[in-house]
């Protein structure tokens, strides 16, 4: 999970997977204008690191590479990270609630 929570980390990265979430298989090209400040070269780091956490997968067509996003390492994250802690806190609310108006 390491890999994920490092490429996570960036706020750049974290606007490309936005992007990818709000429409898929876009290019490099398009991607570029997600981050107008950065050169080329600069997202196509960053298209690198989340490529290496597993995030984002390519498929190349012609002379096109068209990038998708993989939400199953987000999951995995979720499952076990976020899913225990936020079952304790609705069975904390559910008592509170319950203890309320009881």
């Amino acid at each position: 999970m390491d890999p994920v929570f490092k490429a996570l980390a960036d706020e750049g990265r974290r606007m490309l997977l936005d992007a990818l979430r709000d429409r898929d298989g876009q290019t490099l090209g398009e991607l570029c204008d997600v981050l107008p400040a950065m050169t080329r070269f600069g997202v196509m780091k960053h298209l690198a690191v989340l490529a290496e956490a597993h995030l984002v997968v390519t498929d190349k067509r012609g002379r096109s590479k068209y990038h998708y996003l993989n939400p199953v390492p987000i999951r995995e994250i979720h499952d076990r990270w976020i899913s225990p802690y936020a079952t304790h806190a609705v069975a904390l609310l559910a008592r509170l609630k319950r203890d309320l108006e009881g």
